[in-house]
């Protein structure tokens, strides 16, 4: 990778060239990771050899006893560093995402609940300062205020469009509990109920071409790629206490994706071609990341015999918001913070529990990337 990252450095300064550019890109992690990690273990090497030499001062010998105990400490790091720099990003890593909530088990304290995470994940791409906005917004009445209101939510999709967001968020994806006593709880019981976030790609109209470098709308092979054929598209009137508009035009929007019975509706505007558009971009992305899911769990399904876990999936409770002990727990990390409001409001206490489930992903990412490289030399030793 390194010889790889000098010469394609070598053709940029003769000739630019945009996919070049890009490929430098994704080796510089690695080149600058491992250039780290070499310089570390040549001083390491340096200050044995002057250790163990006899003729070594005794005090230049003391003072590279105590520069090797902080050279490990570094290599220790450096090590893990360059091990994450070598997990493959994911395809769908440098796209802005769709965040899409809804109540799951737990009646209307699971819709207030599911109201919280969109507040939450709101105030945290504020902090981040990452561009988000409502596409689709429905309360528990039918309404779809998308300026989004403190009723109980029915469905909401937030769209964050920031290049790489799906790559930070795609790690909420999941049920997420909550225990806590509602406001309509006369005996101060306990109750538990849950709300499901779905991570999706947000896949833009136009210019995909140039991100990806292949025309992906068109490519049957690519996981963008939809036949009109296939996709049913109803004309409707909006419902719901939405305004005057309401019942009285034809602008709400419902598309069918036969194969795979996938149905979005978007009736947010009073503008049919708008929630048309709306609507194509939220079945782009829900088809994308189907098509995703499914490659994934099929190498599961092979890699379970040497990694000896499978792929949590969307329906695992992934973490836990107990309001009574002011703690969140993410069952995948393992990690647990005591700081509940701050976690609510999209603080850094959600940032580090958002971290902490990256690092473990990378770490299943290392093992499946060891379980290949396992099983494709398995293969070869049989050949």
């Amino acid at each position: 990778m390194a010889s790889e990252y000098s010469k394609l450095s070598k053709e940029l300064g003769e000739d630019f060239n945009p996919r070049t550019a890009k490929r430098m890109g994704e080796l510089s992690t690695v080149t600058s990771a491992l250039k780290e990690w070499e310089d570390a273990k040549s001083s390491l090497t340096e200050l044995n050899s002057l250790l163990h030499d006899p003729t070594s001062d005794p005090e230049l010998c003391s003072l590279a006893s105590e520069d090797i105990a902080s050279i490990t400490g570094q290599l220790s790091v450096l090590s893990q560093r360059l091990s994450a720099s070598l997990i493959p990003a994911h395809p769908f890593a440098h796209l802005p995402c769709l965040l899409e909530i809804r109540p799951g088990a737990g009646g209307g304290e699971a819709a207030l609940f599911a109201g919280d995470l969109l507040r939450m994940y709101q105030s945290y791409c504020s902090r981040k300062g990452f561009r988000a906005s409502l596409l689709k917004y429905e309360d528990a009445e039918g309404g779809f205020d998308c300026g989004g209101s403190q009723v109980s939510l029915q469905e909401a999709i937030l769209e964050v469009d920031t290049p790489g967001a799906y790559g930070e968020l795609r790690c909420e994806a999941g049920v997420h509990r909550v225990q806590r006593v509602p406001a309509t709880e006369s005996k101060g019981r306990t109750h538990t109920s849950s709300a499901v976030v779905l991570v999706l790609p947000s896949l833009p109209d136009g210019g995909v071409s140039d991100e990806l470098g292949e025309d992906v709308w068109d490519d049957p092979q690519s996981d963008y790629y939809i036949d009109l054929k296939d996709v049913r598209t109803d004309i409707m009137r909006a419902r719901g206490a939405g305004g005057q508009h309401v019942n009285t035009t034809d602008s709400a929007v419902r598309l069918t994706h036969i194969p795979t019975n996938t149905v979005v509706s978007i009736q947010d505007s009073r503008s049919q071609p708008k929630n048309r558009e709306k609507a194509w971009r939220l079945l782009r992305s829900k088809i994308a990341q189907a098509r995703r899911e499914a490659r994934e769990d099929e190498m599961v399904k092979l890699r379970r015999s040497v990694v000896g876990v499978a792929k949590m999936g969307r329906g695992d409770k992934i973490r836990t918001y107990n309001w009574g002990q002011q703690r969140v727990t993410d069952h995948r990390s393992g990690l647990s913070v005591h700081d509940l409001d701050d976690v609510t409001e999209g603080g850094p206490s959600l940032e580090k529990v958002m971290e902490s489930v990256r690092a473990w992903l990378g770490e299943r990412d290392m093992e499946n990337l060891v379980a290949d490289e396992t099983s494709a030399f398995s293969r070869a030793v049989k050949k």
